[in-house]
């Protein structure tokens, strides 16, 4: 129960992060943070009981330095959905290809990195995709903080969603712009 996920948003309700419901609780009792919404069960102690978080908003502004999300082949299989980007398939064993391969000067980097089964990647091999007759499926770029929590982590609660700026149950509706 207090292992669940938590959103955590800036002082001006910008997503900041993911956190357990204990490490919530903790931040709402030191009075650093205060809850936006919560579950319905609460947290029980030896002597009280704590309402159990699903949004906290921290008290005070956080500066984040905008160095991105990690670059690991796990971060780059969960951008592209464990599919291939050149044959869409999500069976076998993936693997991550170079776009540019690195002999032709292509880097470790977000936009020249993707998802790509063995056989596309042997198919592949250290050639340009038009070389070897090859599409990607969709061009590579990197994440966003707000899309690593919607699309990485998930939404572990309805209430999460006008915060990560997905649409209302009324489709013509947005509860927030998207940037």
């Amino acid at each position: 129960m207090v292992s669940e996920h938590v959103l955590v948003l800036n002082q001006n309700y910008e997503p900041l992060s993911v956190c357990t419901a204990r490490r919530a609780v903790i931040l709402v009792f030191l009075r650093k943070a205060e809850i936006i919404d919560k579950y319905a069960e609460p947290v029980r102690g030896v002597y009280t009981m704590f309402d159990r978080p699903s949004i906290v908003r921290l008290v005070n502004f956080v500066r984040i330095p905008s160095k991105g999300i990690m670059l690991s082949r796990k971060n780059i299989l969960k951008r592209d959905g464990h599919q291939c980007q050149y044959c869409s398939t999500t069976r076998g064993p993936l693997t991550v290809d170079h776009v540019l391969p690195r002999y032709l000067g292509g880097s470790d980097s977000w936009e020249n990195m993707v998802c790509a089964c063995q056989r596309c990647n042997n198919k592949k091999g250290d050639r340009l995709p038009e070389e070897a007759n090859m599409e990607l499926r969709r061009k590579p770029k990197a994440p966003s903080r707000i899309h690593f929590i919607r699309d990485f982590i998930g939404i572990h609660h309805q209430s999460w969603r006008p915060y990560l700026f997905l649409k209302n149950d009324r489709p013509e509706e947005m509860l927030w712009p998207t940037r």
